[in-house]
């Protein structure tokens, strides 16, 4: 008998080896009613290319090209949709029997101009790492079938089983503390085999892993957050995809990815990208190498590739309501690709909402990257990136190194005086850490005082500032390894020892920070000044720092002082943007006090003031 089960198991498994799967389509679906009327799908299935002639019958819909690539598991379909086509259902008809279900959907309401609101300086973002903030639904900890099974709080580097549904439990949480918008690390499936946690290796574009709930857990926390007035920004990743990637394990052209005798990585070196001297080698090896070998490198020369990649992103747009992109390792992809990608955006939804990451060092690398004012060859339109230039060279050194000439607060003014290599400073994206760095209250050595200076100093200088999760309630932890910047924010999973979302569960400093960030957060929301004002700043003087943000009806006065003792400043200094305002109003206690010749300013501190008459 046990011989005879046995037989069964072996038959059984061979017969679900060799079952021939239903041929995919991506993108999985599409709209009527688009700007751009050309779709190209691709079908994947197991010798889908041998099949005959491909015929689709839906009134306003045209098959203008077949494409059949060496792979015979791919067909590209090449559709012309007509304005006038009607939603509705069809399937796509290979002579031989072959069918595949596709259906043509209503757009959104607005047509793509009243909803993708995208972010602006007026707005307060939070990082999350779904893995790591709340586990809400426990069922979906473990998938079966999947290859990373391990769920285990204890290693810095396997599952947690944070989700979805766990950031919708808390968003009454984060709009207390003042937050405006969410930015998850990435939601997309990562089938791989370990080092799942961080979402960065995409395994199918049109899958959100069910591990932190999957689509309907994503549609509902989108409805959620948009219910509340609240914006989500999703993090793209156009660069790279998983090992296990599906496009990897069985390729459609032998260039989808780009190859190399043998494994070559990038050099990480961006600044041959703008480098007037730099060669053709080395310009290829930093493009075209791979992030890491578990993260192929895709070749978005292939105009197949890029379609795939640019109908991916327009179609999470409109099939999830996001109101923009937060875009991956920006210098490492094909630039001419992005430009491409970020127009067909722009044109189906002109206010989304587009940064990339830019970890490079200098304002003209940053910039390079970005919509600037250079008269150079290469022109980016990406509206803005995240400013590391302000976090290394800004506030890190006012809050880590003495005052000199060039170091301190020094830095901080001198970088930003660059300001003018950017068509628009206002959308630069501000910060004190995130998934990759740091903590930022580790890096001011655990001192509250210069951490409420770097709080004080997000909330009001220019640009969109941006929040790690925990940050708030002085999360520590320095990248040696990454994991230890990635732990758990305490109290969101069931037994938890201490529940740090509530007043109860954080220490007395913990509050402080918390208080303190809410405050500035709050008032922020409807301060002109800083939502929106203009930037003046003043050379820092002794290691004083004094920048002034203001519109026509509001100025707030900001006065940082990096040393450690006292200072006093003379008023009349600043009387170009003071002019004949009498008081100030302390925006961190809530007192208003007459303004003297001379102010008084404690060491370690951030005086933000707004001045009326």
């Amino acid at each position: 008998m046990k011989k005879y089960s046995a037989c069964i198991l072996l038959l059984l498994v061979i017969s679900n080896v060799f079952a021939q799967q239903p041929t995919a389509c991506y993108p999985t679906n599409w709209w009527v009613g688009m700007k751009n009327t050309s779709l190209q799908l691709m079908l994947h299935g197991e010798g889908i290319g041998n099949a005959g002639n491909f015929s689709l019958s839906h009134p306003g819909v045209t098959i203008t090209k077949t494409t059949r690539p060496a792979n015979k598991n791919y067909v590209f379909l090449d559709l012309k949709i007509s304005p006038s086509t009607r939603p509705g259902k069809t399937k796509i008809k290979a002579s031989g029997g072959t069918t595949i279900d596709f259906e043509l959907k209503s757009r959104r309401t607005g047509n793509g101009s009243t909803f993708a609101k995208g972010v602006t300086s007026s707005d307060f973002m939070y990082l999350i790492m779904p893995d790591r903030f709340s586990n809400g639904d426990p069922s979906n900890d473990r998938i079966p079938g999947m290859l990373d099974q391990s769920l285990n709080r204890d290693s810095i580097f396997e599952r947690h089983g944070g989700d979805l549904k766990g950031i919708s439990n808390h968003l009454d949480y984060l709009q207390q503390l003042g937050v405006t918008t969410l930015w998850l690390n990435p939601v997309i499936i990562n089938d791989m085999k370990e080092r799942t946690e961080h979402g960065y290796a995409f395994t199918n574009h049109y899958k959100i892993d069910p591990r932190i709930g999957g689509d309907t857990a994503y549609h509902q926390l989108i409805t959620d957050i948009h219910n509340r007035g609240m914006k989500i920004i999703q993090d793209a990743v156009y660069n790279h995809v998983g090992i296990e990637h599906f496009s990897v394990k069985d390729p459609p052209t032998p260039d989808w990815l780009h190859q190399w005798p043998r494994y070559t990585n990038t050099t990480y070196k961006d600044q041959v990208m703008f480098d007037p001297y730099a060669s053709g080698a080395d310009k290829k090896q930093m493009t075209d190498g791979w992030f890491t070998p578990s993260m192929p490198d895709l070749n978005q020369s292939n105009p197949l590739v890029a379609n795939f990649l640019i109908q991916h992103a327009i179609w999470t747009v409109e099939n999830f309501g996001i109101d923009g992109w937060r875009i991956d390792t920006y210098a490492y992809n094909d630039l001419a690709f992005m430009n491409r990608c970020n127009k067909a955006l722009y044109d189906e939804y002109p206010k989304l909402t587009l940064f990339g990451e830019t970890w490079v060092h200098g304002v003209p690398n940053q910039s390079f990257f970005c919509e600037n004012n250079y008269n150079i060859s290469f022109k980016s339109n990406l509206q803005a990136t995240t400013d590391f230039q302000l976090l290394f060279y800004g506030i890190q050194e006012a809050l880590t190194k003495p005052f000199g000439w060039t170091d301190g607060v020094n830095r901080m003014y001198t970088t930003a005086a660059q300001d003018f290599a950017y068509k628009d400073p206002m959308r630069q994206v501000i910060f004190l850490d995130n998934h990759d760095l740091p903590r930022f209250y580790s890096v001011v050595g655990e001192d509250l005082q210069k951490y409420k200076v770097g709080l004080a100093w997000l909330m009001t200088f220019r640009g969109i500032p941006q929040l790690y999760y925990g940050a708030e309630i002085l999360m520590t932890g320095f990248t040696n390894p990454d994991g230890w910047v990635r732990l758990d924010f305490k109290g969101g999973w069931p037994g938890d020892a201490v529940n740090k979302f509530t007043a109860a569960g954080r220490t007395e400093k913990e509050n402080e920070a918390f208080n303190y960030l809410k405050t500035f957060a709050n008032y922020r929301k409807n301060s002109p000044a800083l939502k929106e004002g203009k930037l003046m700043q003043f050379t820092p003087e002794d290691g004083v720092y004094v920048y002034f943000r203001y519109t026509a009806q509001q100025t707030i006065m900001c006065i940082l002082n990096q040393n450690d003792t006292e200072k006093t400043i003379t008023m009349n200094r600043f009387a170009e943007r003071i002019g004949s305002r009498k008081k100030a109003f302390d925006i961190a206690t809530g007192t208003t006090f007459d303004l003297d010749s001379t102010l008084k300013i404690g060491g370690k501190y951030l005086l933000a003031l707004e001045l009326r008459q």
